[in-house]
């Protein structure tokens, strides 16, 4: 028997669904989209669920992680519903029903919990940063001097191991809403063999090709492995103590190349997304959340300070790169403790353990349905 929550709709309006009652559906959207299929149909299948308050259908289903809102549903719409911001609002919705903090609704739902929230950790940050920085050496460039790396990259861990924890625990939550009882039914090794789907998944975004707009796969396969090149630099110290060094390396040091890499796929397409959404040309750019603000512009401010400092660094502008690291540590703070586990940017790790739960929950109606007549032959 599925709940019916008749105040459903008024509450994902919050989430930025503010058109699904204009659905009277036609299947424009389905027929359309290339990544709906006949055993995983949308997106009119959930505009009908949010009409009829289907709220708990909603939290157990996968659907809305399978679309990457390419805006094809929205230019063959004839009602102007706007099907494929309704999927980026249930996504939306679903980051709050995974994470067991309830931050992430206060995030998506109150705008002083977000500007209070980024205005905390950021001023937080810098009075952390000065307060226990060593000292400003101004007849030449010694960052590691006024941020000692064995201070900096300690906390950086304790830091990114408590991020994890929060975003591996929604993850885990994700896991028993869409498997259910068939997580109990399917054996370790088929964990273990699908594993590959979330790997290619998440370095590939290969659904995402599928797509008719191309060049939105490049784009978002730039901000992810820049995002991910820049994470795995920060945390391998024995590859970025240059970064907090005082005699930064030659231009062609590995992780330098790789840096430069990861800060101009960054910021390219960072920059790229704020003009869409200023310009509202593309179907998907023309409806931007709150969250999409706060995520872009902590990112760009994030990526574009970390750019800064390192040209000051180069120059051998000593207060001006001590103070831009400040204050990139200061974005940095806010753009990863509450994006990272709590909203925009945790839809990096959602969408491809999306599809390796999908691999998963088809196994488990595999092993069933061999089970059934095996079970038949021994009566």
């Amino acid at each position: 028997m599925t709940k019916v929550n008749p105040n459903f709709g008024k509450k994902l309006k919050k989430f930025g669904a503010e058109t699904a009652y204009h659905c009277y559906h036609c299947g424009n959207c389905t027929v359309v989209c290339p990544l709906s299929t006949d055993e995983e149909q949308f997106p009119r299948r959930f505009m009908r669920y949010v009409q009829l308050g289907m709220e708990d259908k909603i939290k157990h289903s996968l659907e809305p992680w399978l679309c990457y809102y390419c805006g094809d549903c929205q230019t063959a719409c004839p009602r102007q519903a706007n099907p494929g911001e309704v999927m980026m609002s249930l996504r939306r919705y679903l980051t709050t029903v995974y994470d067991w903090t309830g931050l992430s609704r206060k995030l998506y739902t109150s705008m002083a919990w977000k500007v209070v929230s980024v205005g905390l950790l950021f001023f937080a940050t810098l009075a952390v940063v000065y307060g226990f920085s060593g000292e400003m050496v101004t007849d030449r460039v010694e960052l590691e001097t006024f941020a000692p790396a064995h201070i900096v990259h300690p906390v950086g861990y304790v830091f990114g191991a408590v991020l994890s924890f929060f975003l591996l625990s929604n993850v885990y939550r994700m896991f028993r809403f869409i498997l259910g009882d068939y997580a109990k039914s399917v054996p370790l090794s088929v964990y273990v063999e699908e594993l590959r789907t979330l790997v290619v998944h998440f370095f590939t975004q290969a659904r995402m090709r599928l797509c008719t707009n191309k060049s939105r796969w490049l784009k978002h396969w730039l901000l992810m492995t820049g995002y991910f090149v820049a994470f795995m630099l920060v945390n391998i110290d024995v590859v970025t103590r240059w970064s907090l060094t005082n005699e930064p390396p030659m231009w062609w040091h590995p992780a330098k190349l790789l840096w430069t890499y990861a800060s101009i796929a960054m910021i390219y397409v960072t920059t790229e997304a704020i003009i869409g959404r200023l310009r509202k040309r593309e179907p998907m750019h023309q409806y931007s959340h709150s969250t999409d603000w706060m995520f872009l512009i902590l990112l760009w401010f994030t990526v574009f300070t970390g750019l800064l400092m390192r040209i000051f660094m180069e120059l051998g502008l000593p207060l001006p790169t001590y103070h831009t690291f400040a204050l990139h540590l200061a974005f940095t703070v806010p753009l990863l403790g509450l994006e990272v586990p709590f909203t925009k940017w945790s839809h990096l790790a959602y969408r491809p353990f999306a599809l390796y739960f999908a691999r998963i929950k088809e196994r488990a109606v595999q092993l069933q349905q061999r089970q059934g007549p095996e079970s038949e032959m021994a009566a």
